[in-house]
């Protein structure tokens, strides 16, 4: 196939569900000679702006029928897509059957995505499937040596531009780069129905996963500066956080501040029942806090390890005050995000002009399930979301020792920070305060030490004798596979332990509790995370 640079564009078909800068670029394009074709309500909407169209019906010569189902599948449309106009046959073809060459197509497919978003009921969500559009779009993109296609409101400008330098013209160049766009449209649209239809059929992981994001931002580099990267929006799984989020001030996101910034974010989502702030430094949190006030809960988790807060990124659970942020502004960070901030809250931390400010809208719902997918060499992992809510009910006490109801309610949010923390993790709490986090350590024992320690640096830091893990609770994101992490923790002080349990030594260890004086519980879940 020949591939022309500049092509003329005499004839459109125009036909969107999306009607932003409908009219103004229809005019261009009447004002450059174009002979304008469309269906349905984007035809009504151009004649009432008093443009000449004609009817896809017309050219054709058949009707609209099936409620719109059947208009544009037909073959003097397609025959039109899909000529190469210096092939010999095929323009004796289009001769012998009157088709007349479509230069430019002009296509968004029916909102399915946001009929589903909507909660809309299967048999509406069925008729909110495009076939018609997907069908031009991609005739159209096959043939871009000779045929421009657009997909969003958004290439008009591009187009309008190149036509207006170029008399009338596209160029290849932007033709191919407009088809690239619309095949991943298409591809996107389809894995949206394909995952919905899955969803509808009950089945978690089809023979074929198909995934669809939509460019959020390009990044400057990833992980490593030698790395490129760029984040992209799940848009079969739309989820507040940072896919939602407006920035309200601060530098461009780095790779590193989107992976802390979300885990920042779900982890504050956990907490409902009242103010919590999260604070979370590579992607691990050095100090989580409930609170009577945001204020309260920043300063509490703040206290945890002020040196590791250093930098970090700091989530809200409710609306950022003024107040929160004075205290905030106090410390360097780089990331503060809430589903709201308050007008006083933004002029002040506007005084730190380099702190990322963002926005979502709302707060993640951690118990509503959904994927989360990971990538290994050729191929991926897709589980279902970490959702688990433990609640006071689902503890079983193994000791002879009682928890406290106050003990009950730190090992409830002790456990659930847990879930949040790199294996192996142990999470010390007190008062609704994380107090010591020991992450990611290949023996528990070290974990449970390193938490420990953290315990005592927070202590000195505040000018405290005793260390934080004095009277507190300690959790465990796994079992105890010995008595020695257990009994690490208790010499720091842990009063009660959290854990899932389900260890061949369970015995050993229940027993070893019951020689310290702990009170401990089984979950029955356990919360590794990697």
């Amino acid at each position: 196939m020949s591939s022309p640079d500049l092509v003329p564009v005499r004839r459109a078909l125009i036909s969107v569900s999306d009607k932003t800068g409908l009219v103004e670029f229809a005019k261009f394009l009447a004002a450059q000679g174009v002979e304008l074709l469309s269906t349905g309500g984007t035809a009504k909407a151009l004649r009432d702006a008093g443009l000449t169209v004609i009817d896809v019906s017309e050219a054709t010569g058949f009707p609209e029928m099936m409620d719109g189902r059947v208009k544009t599948l037909h073959p003097i449309i397609h025959g039109g897509l899909l000529a190469i106009r210096d092939n010999p046959e095929h323009a004796a073809a289009m001769k012998t059957h009157n088709i007349a060459p479509i230069d430019l197509v002009a296509i968004n497919l029916y909102p399915f995505e946001s009929t589903v978003a909507k909660g809309a009921d299967f048999e509406t969500c069925i008729e909110n499937i495009d076939i018609g559009g997907p069908a031009l779009i991609r005739g159209a993109s096959k043939n871009h040596p000779w045929v421009a296609v657009l997909t969003d409101a958004s290439d008009y400008a591009a187009v309008q531009a190149e036509m207006a330098a170029n008399k009338g013209q596209t160029t290849l160049a932007l033709r191919r780069k407009l088809a690239a766009q619309a095949y991943a449209r298409t591809g996107a649209y389809d894995a949206a129905i394909s995952a919905w239809f899955s969803k509808e059929n009950g089945v978690d992981y089809a023979p074929r996963a198909v995934f669809a994001g939509e460019l959020k931002q390009e990044l400057r580099y990833g992980e490593n500066p030698h790395q490129s990267a760029a984040f992209y929006a799940n848009t079969s799984d739309p989820r507040p956080g940072l896919a939602t989020a407006k920035q309200i001030q601060g530098k461009e996101l780095s790779f590193n501040n989107l992976n802390d910034t979300d885990a920042a974010f779900e982890l504050a989502g956990e907490f409902t029942s009242g103010p919590a702030i999260a604070i979370i430094k590579h992607a691990n949190p050095c100090g989580v806090a409930q609170g009577k006030t945001l204020k309260e809960a920043y300063l509490r988790a703040l206290a945890c390890d002020p040196v590791s807060a250093f930098g970090g990124i700091i989530a809200a659970n409710g609306t950022l005050d003024e107040e929160t942020a004075a205290e905030i502004a106090k410390l360097f960070v780089e990331v503060v995000i809430a589903p709201k901030l308050d007008d006083k809250a933004k002029a002040l931390l506007a005084g730190k002009k380099n702190v990322r400010v963002l926005e979502t809208g709302a707060m993640p719902d951690a118990s509503k399930p959904g994927q989360t997918i990971r990538s290994l060499a050729g191929g991926y992992l897709l589980q279902t979301r970490d959702s688990h809510r433990l609640t006071a009910a689902d503890l079983k006490v193994v000791t002879k020792k009682q928890p406290t109801p106050a003990q009950i309610a730190d090992m409830l949010f002790a456990f659930t920070v847990a879930k949040h923390v790199k294996s192996n993790a142990i999470v010390y709490v007190k008062d609704g305060a994380t107090v010591g986090i020991g992450a990611g350590q290949m023996s528990r024992v070290d974990s449970s030490r390193i938490a420990a320690w953290k315990a005592q640096e927070s202590a000195k830091a505040a000018g405290e004798s005793e260390t934080r893990a004095k009277g507190s609770v300690v959790a465990s994101d796994a079992f105890f596979p010995f008595a020695d992490g257990l009994l690490a923790a208790a010499e720091a002080g842990a009063t009660a332990v959290i854990q899932p349990g389900g260890s061949i030594r369970d015995d050993e260890v229940i027993k070893a509790a019951d020689d310290a004086g702990l009170a401990m519980v089984f979950t029955g879940i356990r919360h590794f995370r990697h």
